[in-house]
């Protein structure tokens, strides 16, 4: 397989003739300033793995039955592949400068695109509603115990939260409004400093104070079960399974953050430095904490709030806290509100800016009273679920046309033409081998996440969607496989050096 060649696209034209609006806006078009170096690549994936929910996924496979060592060789192997998808994937975004709902163009169409881009939104705009809720039930108690007098305000109902409730949920809406309004170089700067590091912080300190009241005495090699080598094995691969189906919503829109990073080696050792070094140390310590509290308060929490809530020290508690809610701040904004911002924006560029499709979906994350979601098991495990499963044969499509019906070689200028000869218009601005291969692959996919008589297969369900919609669509391109072509050419409004192709028949 050629190796793509590398170029930029500095230059952010303005509106060329031959573009269409409904196609094209600011937001949209290829990176011009691109300010995310190293630090910031590594800061993002602190922010987005120094999650609670992180926390309680490895922390809850020790419980399980796993040793320490198991869970950490298991975590490291899945998050290495995931690191692996995310240098595919943002090799395709630092090249073209595009976000992924404008490079999913090139295998879906012009208009196409909408499909993976709604996919992508709704999930993240349910789960953007949620832990928005979640950060405010922490922001509650905290507040209660700062301020007792609160307390009565806190069980009644309106709408299904309490008076407090509504209060720190509005607050919570509001903060992370303001960050993300002022758009991407001020999300960039709030999550280089405040979500990551403070984490780490809190995370060693409540480490060490368990090894310390602990009296050192954790073992790494013990079991809290008698699960047989064969139990084992297969809970360690399916570890691996459910970390890297964790981050496939990630690995699809990982273009909205590349296409910023200053070089290739920038997103390539941020990359390394955020996922398997980061990723696994957070495991250890995850799972050190976990055995510690075993050892101190004689059970296992796998909640990092609660133990800080059982250090009896007022100051701990606050500063804990606050340092949990920062950090699902955090994470809501890495993987739940770009991509929706980005996502609504390419329905109608016209009309939606980033800041805009931010906008509707804050608004919309209000409106589907995620409280209601959370607490619906079958709506949480079968709706949201079902739709995570959709995601790896869309991540499949979009790295098989990209690396080996492509190689590489992308027009950008033909991105944005809704002209019916253009390169990417295909039929009526749809490429029916992109639907071909996602629709089965999706089904599959769906059913074994979903049926409870494929739980045993489950976490690995994602392997069968990229295997069928892979094969699929490479196999269906052959018709429309591009002809070898210069490595780069004028491209992008004559604006930029970017490679291009020819303008494949219709399938």
């Amino acid at each position: 397989m050629a190796t793509p060649a590398r170029t930029t696209a500095e230059h952010r034209p303005a509106v060329p003739h031959s573009y269409a609006s409904h196609l094209y806006n600011a937001d949209l078009a290829p990176a011009g300033k691109r300010t995310w170096g190293t630090y910031s690549i590594f800061a993002l994936w602190m922010a987005d793995t120094h999650a609670i929910s992180n926390y309680t996924f490895a922390a809850g496979l020790f419980v399980l039955g796993l040793t320490a060592w198991q869970v950490f060789l298991a975590l490291l192997v899945g998050i290495t592949i995931v690191y692996a998808g995310m240098n595919l994937m943002g090799h395709a975004g630092h090249r073209t400068g595009v976000p992924f709902p404008v490079l999913a163009r090139v295998s879906f169409g012009v208009y196409g695109a909408n499909i993976p881009a709604l996919v992508r939104a709704i999930i993240a705009i349910a789960w953007y509603g949620i832990q928005t809720w979640l950060a405010s039930v922490a922001l509650v108690v905290l507040a209660v115990q700062l301020w007792p007098g609160l307390r009565p305000y806190t069980t009644n109902d309106v709408l299904g939260l309490s008076t407090v409730g509504w209060a720190a949920f509005g607050l919570m809406w509001l903060i992370q409004l303001v960050i993300l309004s002022r758009g991407m170089e001020t999300i960039r700067k709030v999550q280089d400093w405040a979500t990551g590091p403070l984490v780490w912080v809190i995370m060693l300190f409540l480490a060490g104070w368990l090894l310390v009241k602990a009296d050192f005495d954790i073992s790494l090699t013990d079991s809290l079960t008698d699960l047989s080598p064969g139990q084992q094995l297969h809970q360690s691969v399916a570890a691996v399974g459910l970390t890297i189906a964790t981050f496939m919503t990630l690995i699809l829109n990982y273009a909205d953050f590349a296409r910023f990073t200053t070089s290739h080696r920038a997103y390539r050792v941020g990359n390394l430095l955020g996922l398997p070094l980061n990723f696994s140390l957070f495991a250890l310590a995850s799972v050190l904490t976990t055995a510690g509290a075993i050892a101190v308060f004689g059970e296992a929490i796998t909640e990092p709030v609660e133990i800080v809530a059982r250090i009896d020290n007022p100051w701990v508690t606050v500063v804990g806290a606050l340092t949990f809610i920062t950090a699902t701040v955090g994470i809501n904004i890495v993987a739940n509100f770009v991509s929706p911002a980005y996502d609504l924006a390419n329905l109608a560029p016209k009309y939606l800016t980033f800041k805009r499709g931010g906008l509707i979906s804050a608004v919309l994350a209000i409106l589907v009273m995620p409280w209601e979601l959370y607490s619906n098991p079958v709506v949480v495990n079968y709706f949201l679920g079902g739709l995570a499963a959709f995601l790896a044969p869309l991540v499949a499509i979009l790295l098989v046309d990209y690396y080996f019906v492509r190689r590489g070689r992308i027009d950008l200028d033909e991105l944005f033409t809704a002209e019916p000869a253009g390169a990417y218009y295909y039929r009526r601005g749809v490429n029916p081998v992109a639907l071909q291969a996602f629709v089965p692959a999706a089904v599959v996919s769906g059913v074994l996440a979903l049926v409870p008589a494929f739980s045993v297969v489950s976490p690995f369900s994602w392997v069968l969607g990229v295997v069928i919609a892979g094969v699929i669509y490479y196999r269906r391109s052959a018709t429309i496989r591009v002809a070898p072509l210069p490595s780069e050419v004028i491209s992008c409004a004559s604006s930029s050096s970017t490679p291009t192709e020819s303008r494949p028949a219709p399938s």
